[in-house]
């Protein structure tokens, strides 16, 4: 792949890619608005498709071959990209995805919501949306795209130990309705088939360690430790071994705390089978709403005024 008018040499596929689009745009002559405004988006869309932050859909790049005359130039490039190499992550966030990236195992605890890198597309959309942020669909789904990305390592084949611990909480807890709670569980099991990855369920009926956090403890290919919690839009990186230790005890007792792993996954499906339970009650019921108004339509016709039909004359 090319790289015109570089700003710099870059290892990034994705980052290359955005330039080959940048250089192709200038040549045609078209501003980052006039693209935005033909494509029915926001200039910052095709800024960040540029910059190498946003990965576009191969539809998008079908029109931007024919938009700027390239033939199917982008099109046979950006099956060579490598999308997971360049991703937008909060600023907050950013320094503890670059070390989750390079780390050789993590152990993490969460409560009330799924872990991260362990949800599946629609849980992560639904997580997203109910954040109160307002944020544009395009930048919903970059944020999406970013969160899957950090997946794929662990969910490789001989990628790193991944130990998740999660509180009761998180599968109870609905988040985007029944429907993407089925998924979800479906996902929590199917990843805990990989042998690298160990889910495990921490009951409200047997927790004796009370934690009022997440964390996420990290250990690095050199050997050195560090711990990663987080509250609102603000993260708490640690490398201090005096704190390491601290939240490393606590970890161990919420493990000792926990269902053996075919315990938790016995739980998880039975969550599985409540929220089906609750998609096929809110079926029927809209079935019978349905029912309801088709009845009250159809009795309100018949009561309706009755209007005189002329009579032919004989």
């Amino acid at each position: 792949m090319t790289q015109r008018k570089a700003r710099g040499t870059t290892a990034s596929s994705a980052i290359m890619f955005g330039e080959e689009i940048r250089f192709a745009r200038d040549a045609a002559g078209y501003r980052q608005e006039d693209v935005g405004k033909l494509l029915h988006c926001d200039r910052t869309v095709i800024s960040r498709t540029e910059g190498g932050k946003r990965k576009p859909s191969p539809e998008e790049v079908e029109e931007l071959d024919r938009l700027y005359g390239t033939g199917d130039l982008l099109k046979r490039l950006y099956g060579r990209v490598d999308w997971t190499a360049q991703v937008e992550h909060p600023d907050w966030f950013q320094a503890h995805a670059d070390t989750e990236a390079e780390a050789a195992g993590l152990q993490a605890f969460q409560a009330n919501y799924v872990h991260g890198l362990l949800q599946c597309r629609d849980y992560a959309r639904a997580m997203f949306e109910a954040g109160g942020t307002d944020e544009r669909p395009e930048v919903i789904e970059d944020r999406v795209n970013a969160r899957l990305a950090r997946q794929e390592r662990f969910l490789a084949e001989g990628g790193p130990q991944l130990v998740v611990l999660l509180d009761e909480s998180a599968i109870r807890s609905v988040v985007g309705g029944p429907r993407v709670m089925v998924r979800q569980m479906y996902h929590l099991l199917r990843v805990a088939e990989h042998g690298n990855i160990v889910v495990q369920v921490v009951p409200f009926t047997a927790r004796a360690t009370i934690i009022n956090m997440s964390m996420v403890l990290l250990e690095m290919p050199d050997g050195q430790h560090s711990v990663y919690s987080e509250s609102l839009d603000m993260g708490c990186p640690s490398g201090d071994p005096a704190i390491v230790s601290g939240h490393r005890r606590r970890y161990d007792r919420l493990r000792g705390d926990a269902l053996t792993a075919a315990e938790s996954l016995a739980l998880i499906a039975e969550a599985l089978e409540g929220f089906r339970d609750d998609v096929e009650r809110a079926q029927r019921s809209q079935l019978v709403q349905e029912q309801l108004q088709r009845h009250e339509r159809r009795r309100l016709h018949r009561g309706g005024p009755r209007i005189p039909r002329p009579r032919p004359r004989a």
